[in-house]
């Protein structure tokens, strides 16, 4: 997996504990949601994002290596 589905795969997860953990122990863990969803938009309109930072250094490729199909 590359970078992008990593930082994708990070951001539903954190979305859907935090709704989860909002629904079932407490409404507050609806701000942590928030949060996710502005970082998003935020490095939408920055180009940056402290996960993808993190990621890369965790040593995640930013290539496209393992994708399959043709570019016409």
């Amino acid at each position: 997996m590359n970078i992008e589905r990593y930082l994708r795969l990070i951001a539903g997860f954190f979305v859907l504990i935090s709704a989860a953990l909002g629904f079932a122990v407490s409404p507050w863990f609806l701000l942590f949601t928030a949060f996710v969803g502005l970082n998003l938009m935020q490095s939408a309109f920055t180009n940056w994002c402290p996960m993808i930072s993190l990621l890369r250094r965790l040593g995640v490729s930013d290539g496209a290596a393992g994708r399959t199909g043709m570019a016409l």
